[in-house]
């Protein structure tokens, strides 16, 4: 998406890290909650808002973690069983079914419609690229652009590319953890994308022009 926001962390081989997290290895789930804390806060607070709310759906969230590591069967990596439940205290926080049902609406959330998409969800006519930014002090600037738009993107956008291009989760694990279809993924992705471009070319156009 151009300026890239790169925040996520590797998580240690899959078997490895079940065996340590169920015999008690504290470093282990240190690094565990340590690596996935950032997506897991930009991810909770696009259902909850930021705050003591936010605050409280991660702590429950790891305490469900512990509590079902014995049962967790592995059908799932452990970052997409960890989300799922994250996503699922989070829906129940905030109590309001009529916004889930929602929440993932891909028609008529008022996007601009700039290229045109076919019927599996890839662009035929692609929009314009991200202004690419020339050096370190214009990059620094355009991720901060980005981090404030995403914050005005509809939930359902803003929660796929919090995870897709903020955290770096792959499709499949959006769509799991979400429970999105890869086209409806692929739909919420691009517009979002297509939004964050307008404002940032808006953004870095305006700040040329005054300098």
């Amino acid at each position: 998406m151009g300026a890239r926001l790169r925040y996520s962390r590797r998580v240690p081989d899959e078997t490895e890290l079940l065996q340590k997290l169920r015999a008690g290895d504290e470093a282990t789930f240190a690094s565990l909650v340590d690596g996935m804390h950032g997506a897991l806060r930009r991810l909770v607070e696009v259902f909850v808002g930021r705050g003591a709310s936010a605050d409280e759906v991660i702590q429950d969230t790891w305490v469900a973690v512990i509590a079902g590591l014995d049962r967790f069967e592995g059908r799932s990596s452990v970052r997409t069983w960890i989300g799922g439940i994250a996503v699922n205290l989070a829906k129940t926080r905030r109590a309001k079914d009529w916004r889930d049902q929602s929440l993932f609406t891909v028609e008529g959330d008022g996007a601009p419609e700039e290229g045109r998409m076919n019927g599996v969800g890839f662009w035929a006519d692609a929009p314009p690229p991200v202004p690419q930014p020339d050096d370190a002090v214009d990059a620094k600037r355009a991720r901060e652009i980005l981090l404030r738009e995403i914050d005005r993107l509809p939930e359902g956008q803003r929660a796929v590319v919090t995870l897709r291009d903020v955290s770096e989760w792959s499709a499949e694990e959006v769509c799991n953890v979400l429970g999105l279809s890869e086209t409806n993924q692929r739909v919420l992705l691009h517009r979002a994308r297509m939004r964050l471009r307008a404002a940032l070319g808006r953004r870095l156009g305006k700040e040329e022009a005054s300098s």
